[in-house]
């Protein structure tokens, strides 16, 4: 593709409708968003961020990015899968970089690639991902890298008593994007819940009794997190940092346990619980996808079994951690609604949610969700999608 930066308009042409135009370099912010708003994937939109410097301040300037995380399925991050690229220079040049192979679902059969420290790799542990950003621990130190573009933020020590021998973090996720005004970056141990206001100088912390707090989602506006005894509560960030216990009950006799590993996932107007489990018969098995929907018409609240995902499919990776998603009609790229995306070692496996068939139904069902102190494949939507209008 030439670059559209070039494309002018002929000196001779007479075309009295674009007579300040000279070129596409030139186009005002309105058809630039509408070109964007036109994009099939995201290969397309870091084209055009990548065309000249007019078209990228129209990305940074489009005013619904976020749209893109409804449009697009996530891309697959394969940390194990290395791809051949040349040796390209740490971005503050303080780090070796390890290459990664990145999988677009609306175009398979084109590589990309990401690129993080090789220390985080090698020697930190994985809390979660969020907003685009990888959340490593270690030592009580934090790091939070930006999965695609490297960028830096280092906050505080944990305020952490006693040593860090044998130390674990159970969840890392942020409340908002880094650039948003109020974000804040949310760390689970083992005994605690800390809270750093990004770019202040320390953490809030509330001690945890007898629970661990493994999952938060943000739903209608508030916070929710849940507990590895499958609890959830209402998070609080100001005025200071709190948990209320949300009463609920399980309709049905498939109740989550340990062993299934449940994940929340907000789904539209729906918060759900999904809970996947083996099913054994002679000589084959299969994966059963059974989401519930959180009912809060009544009091208590009541997990409700969910029979059909509608339009919807899910994405999951094989961390317990790491973040899932849903996305709305994937038939537009060419996915299948009712679906469940695995992230898996080697690419992805696809299982049937609800009543709907199973597609890998066999033998050779891959999926497992566990905790791991090294990176698995995981979902992430680039942090680019999660600036509007700045």
């Amino acid at each position: 593709m030439q670059n559209p930066s070039k494309l002018c308009l002929a000196s001779g042409s007479a075309q009295p409708a674009m007579s300040g135009l000279q070129c596409w370099a030139d186009l005002p912010d309105g058809p630039l968003h509408s070109i964007l708003a036109l994009s099939g994937s995201f290969r397309d939109l870091l084209a055009f961020a990548a065309t000249c410097r007019t078209w990228r301040a129209a990305f940074s300037s489009y005013p619904s990015k976020s749209t893109f995380c409804a449009k697009f399925p996530p891309l697959l991050i394969q940390f194990n899968a290395r791809v051949k690229a040349p040796d390209l220079p740490s971005n503050n040049g303080r780090h070796e970089l390890r290459t990664c192979k990145v999988i677009d679902l609306t175009n398979k059969n084109v590589a990309l690639r990401c690129q993080i420290p090789q220390e985080i790799y090698q020697k930190m542990h994985f809390a979660g991902i969020s907003y685009g950003q990888l959340i490593c621990c270690r030592g009580g130190h934090c790091l939070v890298v930006d999965v695609f573009s490297g960028a830096e933020v280092s906050p505080p020590c944990l305020p952490f008593s006693g040593n860090f021998a044998g130390e674990f973090y159970y969840s890392g996720t942020l409340t908002a994007p880094l650039t948003s005004p109020n974000s804040h970056l949310l760390v689970s141990t083992e005994t605690s819940l800390f809270d750093w206001p990004v770019g202040s100088d320390s953490w809030s912390e509330v001690q945890l009794s007898d629970a661990r707090i493994e999952q938060i989602v943000e739903f209608n506006g508030q916070f929710i997190a849940m507990d590895d005894s499958y609890k959830i509560y209402s998070l609080q960030l100001s005025p200071q940092l709190g948990l209320q216990e949300i009463t609920t009950e399980w309709v049905g006799d498939l109740a989550p346990s340990s062993y299934s590993k449940p994940w929340l996932v907000v789904c539209g107007d729906r918060l759900l619980m999904v809970t996947c489990f083996s099913t054994m018969c002679p000589g084959s098995s299969s994966l059963v996808c059974i989401p519930h929907r959180l009912d809060m018409s009544t009091n208590p609240h009541r997990w409700v079994e969910v029979t059909q995902l509608d339009n919807w499919a899910l994405f999951v990776g094989g961390d317990v951690r790491s973040r899932p998603f849903s996305c709305l009609r994937p038939e537009r790229w060419g996915g299948r609604s009712k679906w469940l995306y695995y992230a898996s070692r080697h690419s992805f496996t696809v299982h049937g949610v609800g009543d709907e068939r199973d597609p890998s139904a066999g033998p050779d069902i891959e999926y497992e969700r566990r905790w791991s102190r090294k990176l698995l494949p995981l979902w992430v939507y680039p942090s680019m999608f999660y600036s509007d209008g700045q």
